[in-house]
């Protein structure tokens, strides 16, 4: 899954992939917006991704796309 986590006062947004389910990385959300805690999400690589759940202003969760190879118009 591609996550983008938009914080508030920052200018880019935080973006990485997981392997968490859809249903999970919405719990966690859900649970660090509501108490105000600090969100701890894991990448597929490993590393450890935290923002505060005070200052989150948005969360995309979407399948990752394949990445395209070429120019991707259409021949008319």
């Amino acid at each position: 899954m591609e996550v983008r986590i938009g914080v508030l006062h920052a200018p880019r947004e935080v973006v990485f992939e997981s392997t968490e389910s859809v249903d999970n990385l919405q719990a966690a959300v859900d649970a660090a917006i509501a108490s105000g805690s600090t969100l701890r999400l894991h990448d597929d690589k490993g590393r450890v991704i935290l923002v505060p759940g005070a200052l989150i202003a948005y969360v995309d969760i979407a399948a990752a796309d394949a990445r395209r190879i070429g120019f991707g118009g259409a021949a008319s």
